[in-house]
């Protein structure tokens, strides 16, 4: 059994186990909560390895002679192995809750209730839940969307993954399950997913079954899981659950327990901060198919030149109607959603990449470098060149 080890000099740095998964963002937004803690507070010696969520309690801690253990608790057999240690410990992932171990976690009641006002905001009265079956986060996270949507008066429809897919022929029909599921669906609507991998496989079910997205379907997803949002087509709207504030305040109640405080009674909830808002959600509920069309012809080609008379000619209706049906319908001109468009994507440039502010102009499609610097001050009320000081500060 491991026991707390004796200190030798004034000083000494306590010795933290953590035993937290490097595989989902999750817990790696939850490492950077506690080392933000520990440069502030500490120093600790911390004791990490590289694991996943399924990993095995690992072998060291047995014999380890530490002071305080931050943990994921995925099942009662690493439960048994923290408290067989006689160490303080915090569970941060609360799967396995154990009185003896205090919880901090995010707020998952918040996240759905969150991710149903982002859809209700662009106006949508169908909604969809998808998640994972059989897991307490993820049902406490549909159960506070759907409530938030009956109490704007809707209903939402629920599909529920397994947990766990064995084999690639089963992951197909997954796939072709949820296809059918998405197809389906009354449209337009607006659909949570309980986590961002959810939301790129509903992604790829509506690829599947034809369904446009957002114009049809939006999708929202939570972790803010920057390389699974920015990979999915088209880019992923994700709620940012606030691990990173997990980790912090988790290692501030072990750094309080070390010192002989009392744990708390009951578990502590970090609140989500924001949507991420993505093209996967950048569409406000249209049922008129000929500003639909319009909308996602301008989504897909807006960047590439295109005039107000393109787009109506892609449409094929009158430039009077197209022109009153989408203002009647979105508040905003034709031409207001092609700048909109391409002052969006000059953003993502600036924000994301150091190409030069005249590259950056021709790929979000303005035809010059200055006509570009005049829309953005008027737009976003700042210059191209201090949006991106700003944005990579």
């Amino acid at each position: 059994m491991a026991r707390r080890r004796k200190k030798t000099l004034v000083g000494d740095q306590p010795h933290v186990a953590l035993i937290v998964e490097t595989s989902l963002i999750s817990g790696r937004e939850i490492l950077r909560g506690i080392s933000a803690f520990v440069r502030e507070h500490g120093p600790w010696s911390i004791y990490h390895e590289p694991r996943d969520l399924e990993a095995s309690v690992p072998k060291w801690l047995k014999k380890w002679h530490g002071d305080g253990i931050i943990v994921r608790l995925q099942n009662e057999r690493i439960a048994a192995a923290v408290l067989g240690t006689g160490l303080p410990a915090v569970d941060v992932l609360g799967v396995s809750p154990n009185p003896r171990v205090p919880l901090v976690h995010v707020d998952n009641p918040a996240i759905g209730k969150m991710a149903a006002e982002h859809l209700l905001e662009r106006g949508f009265e169908h909604f969809g839940w998808c998640g994972l079956d059989a897991m307490n986060w993820s049902m406490e996270r549909r159960d506070a969307f759907l409530r938030e949507v009956e109490a704007a008066g809707y209903q939402g429809e629920v599909y529920a993954l397994p947990a766990k897919t064995r084999s690639d022929s089963s992951w197909e029909t997954q796939q072709e399950r949820l296809s059918q599921w998405v197809a389906a669906l009354p449209k337009p609507a607006g659909v949570m997913a309980g986590y961002d991998p959810v939301g790129q496989k509903v992604l790829e079910a509506c690829r599947r079954a034809g369904v446009s997205v957002p114009e049809e379907l939006a999708v929202v997803g939570v972790d803010n899981d920057e390389t699974v949002c920015e990979v999915c087509d088209p880019a992923l709207s994700s709620v940012v659950a606030n691990h990173y504030r997990v980790g912090y305040r988790a290692a501030e109640l072990l750094d309080a327990m070390m010192k002989g405080k009392s744990a708390p009674k009951g578990p502590t909830y970090v609140e989500p901060t924001e949507v991420v808002a993505r093209l996967s959600t950048d569409a406000l509920a249209v049922e008129d198919g000929d500003v639909a069309a319009a909308l996602r012809f301008i989504r897909e080609k807006g960047c590439q030149g295109i005039s107000v008379s393109d787009v109506v000619r892609h449409v094929a209706i009158s430039h009077t109607a197209l022109k009153d049906r989408f203002r009647n319908l979105l508040g905003r001109s034709i031409h207001d959603e092609i700048v909109r468009v391409r002052i969006r994507r000059a953003k993502e440039l600036l924000a994301h990449t150091d190409v030069p502010i005249r590259v950056v102009s021709t790929k979000a499609g303005f035809r010059h470098q200055e006509y570009m610097g005049v829309v953005f001050r008027q737009k976003v009320g700042t210059t191209p060149g201090q949006f991106r000081k700003e944005a990579q500060s």
